[in-house]
């Protein structure tokens, strides 16, 4: 596949996966599969459009993983609310 593209997941990455990580590995993606580095003008809007969607997956997926044997607080869900302390 593309090499530029970097696993998003503990353990290669150690910390979770930024929203600029993400969109950065789908620009990625898009290009390699469209074979445009950029797009014309009349390709823009499906360009940017496909760069979304495979972002927002890859966010769901990274989200849904469970990686076992990883470091606690990698996974890319939000924290349990915690009680206030009194």
């Amino acid at each position: 596949m593309c090499r530029s593209i970097k696993t998003l997941r503990p353990p290669v990455l150690p910390e979770e996966a930024t929203e600029d990580d993400i969109r950065a590995a789908a620009l990625q993606y898009v290009r390699k599969v469209s074979g445009f580095r950029a797009p014309a003008a009349h390709n823009r809007e499906v360009f940017d459009r496909a760069v979304d969607d495979i972002a927002e997956a890859t966010a769901r997926l990274l989200d849904g993983l469970e990686v076992r044997g990883a470091h606690p607080g990698v996974r890319r869900r939000a924290p349990e609310p915690q009680p206030d302390a009194v």
